[in-house]
């Protein structure tokens, strides 16, 4: 990387800037650090002298293509930890850029507002002018959209690779110097290695080095996440020249993430490392969704049969809150390209045991409206059913494979009619998820339909007390802290009679809504005595 290291070297030669940060203590539990961090977000970077910090002053821009839910905040979070590296966000969509540029962002994320204004238009910028920024950056997140196939071989499971490999193109195409090439989205394993060889042979004498730098990301709690992270993982070439990008890349996290947090290994193990991960997650889920049917057939009580299993200290009690079906961009499609990487490597055992994850989610939906329709009567047809959040988990305004959509789709098959109220899900999302295939969300928003046929069963209010007004039933699909105080009297007293609450998300107390007079369900507990003589048929 001959040319690069002359600018480089030129770069080293500007005077540092001095750091001032305060020391974390190093017996302050995780949680104490988090609590401290709302409090004040720039607090919470520590100093560690010695570190690769010095040689931080080599990397002055970097740029991220694609302004969604991992790019915008991660370079949001670099941009306020790092104030001597200029972060530029670029994205094809005008509209996008445009709000990410105004005061209503363009994604619901708590403490993301705070940090997006501290930092834009002093080291952190969005635009639309992707190849002016490429060109000049050192650095290049590439956070762009990896969907499912819909058609051709793999299709269902693999990952579809078009916009890597249009991100990819781009780069050899513009870039004038050598660059470090990141791959923040989720990817097959080998990703790496076919991006590699496109920008190799565009290269026109620049060097590339290509790093993978998987997102671990939680939605509704991203921030803290990036702020207080579990691990950062960064994989590349075991090269020299693979290392010195790899180094390059823990000098930007190393601003503010303890370096035994920053963990690094070759590029396949860390591509490996996320779809391990979230298939692992949503394992765990799916378990307890699958001892939840068990209980509810027994008279056992999930929460204390999860609670029970969590204090095992191998075990622990994270992610096994039993609900309709785990939701989100990444689960479900992880797993499915984790499938058909095993099929594809001659594993078919391997890929038989991570669909069962799959199909467990699915029948937990499909059990939850058969769960509905047979309790009312056998029939919902004409009748209005209020859902209650559609979003897939609280504090995000995310509906990317939310179990809602199922819900609503198999409530709609059987001719109800719904009203929702989500808090922070509009009523073009809603009624563009109800419209479209299949996989279809994951692609950018240009390209999907402008205009979906509004589902006319379907109404959307901004009230939970409007949205279940006259209603027959409640389905609560979302954990929203809102819907643990409503009024619940209040809503009985303006439903049909009988008034049926279809507890989704485990968020309120059975028995104190048996005294109000509801016939309830909640997932995993013991059944009403009204559900026990109309179980639910698949």
């Amino acid at each position: 990387m001959q040319e690069a290291q002359s600018v480089l070297l030129a770069l080293r030669q500007r005077p540092s800037q001095p750091t001032c940060r305060p020391v974390v203590p190093c017996e302050e539990t995780r949680m104490a650090r988090r609590r401290r961090m709302r409090k004040d977000p720039s607090a919470c970077s520590t100093v560690r002298q010695n570190s690769h910090l010095d040689s931080l002053s080599k990397m002055v821009k970097i740029c991220c293509l694609g302004a969604g839910y991992v790019g915008g905040p991660t370079m949001a979070v670099i941009a306020l930890k790092c104030p001597d590296i200029e972060v530029c966000v670029v994205d094809i969509s005008v509209a996008r850029i445009a709000a990410w540029n105004s005061d209503q962002l363009p994604i619901y994320e708590p403490g993301l507002d705070d940090v997006v204004k501290q930092c834009r238009g002093r080291n952190l910028f969005f635009s639309n002018d992707i190849e002016k920024h490429v060109a000049e950056a050192d650095i290049i997140f590439v956070s762009v959209n990896t969907p499912t196939k819909t058609r051709g071989l793999g299709a269902g499971k693999a990952a579809d690779l078009t916009y890597w490999e249009s991100a990819a193109r781009m780069i050899a195409d513009v870039a004038k110097s050598d660059k470090i090439v990141v791959e923040k989205s989720t990817v097959p394993v080998k990703t790496a290695e076919a991006i590699e060889k496109i920008l190799t042979h565009n290269s026109k004498g620049i060097n590339f080095q290509i790093l993978s730098n998987p997102e671990f990301l939680a939605e509704g709690t991203a921030i803290e996440d990036l702020f207080m992270p579990d691990r950062v993982l960064i994989g590349g070439r075991e090269t020299p020249e693979g290392q010195k990008a790899v180094k390059a890349l823990k000098d930007v996290y190393a601003h503010w993430v303890p370096e035994d947090r920053i963990l690094t290994t070759n590029l396949w193990s860390a591509e490996l490392s996320k779809l391990a991960a979230n298939a692992f997650l949503a394992q765990r889920i799916s378990s307890v969704n699958a001892i939840s049917a068990l209980c509810e057939a027994t008279g056992a009580n999930v929460a204390e049969v999860a609670y029970a299993v969590g204090k095992d200290s191998r075990i622990g009690p994270r992610f096994l809150n039993a609900s309709v079906g785990f939701g989100g961009s990444c689960f479900q499609k992880d797993i499915l390209n984790l499938v058909y990487i095993c099929e594809c490597n001659g594993l078919p055992e391997v890929a038989n045991y991570w669909k069962q994850v799959i199909k467990i989610n699915d029948y937990q939906k499909s059990r939850f409206v058969n769960r509905v329709v047979s309790s009312m009567f056998n029939t919902v047809s004409g009748k209005k059913i209020a859902v209650l959040g559609f979003a897939f988990k609280k504090d995000t305004g995310d509906t990317r494979e939310t179990a809602a959509i199922d819900v609503c789709k198999g409530l709609l098959g059987d001719k109800a009619k719904i009203s929702i109220y989500d808090p922070q899900v509009t009523e073009d999302q809603i009624q563009r998820d109800l419209a479209m295939n299949k996989f279809d969300w994951d692609h950018p928003i240009h390209l999907q339909p402008m205009s979906p046929t509004a589902v006319k069963e379907v109404s959307v209010t901004w009230d939970a007390y409007e949205a279940t007004k006259g209603a027959h039933g409640i389905c609560i699909l979302t954990e929203w802290d809102e819907f643990k105080t409503l009024d619940y009297k209040k809503i009985y007293d303006n439903m049909q009679k009988p008034a049926f609450l279809f507890d989704g998300r485990n968020v309120i107390d059975p028995e104190k809504m048996r005294e109000i007079g509801f016939i309830v369900y909640s997932i995993g507990k013991p059944l009403d005595p009204w559900l026990k003589d109309m179980p639910a048929v698949a």
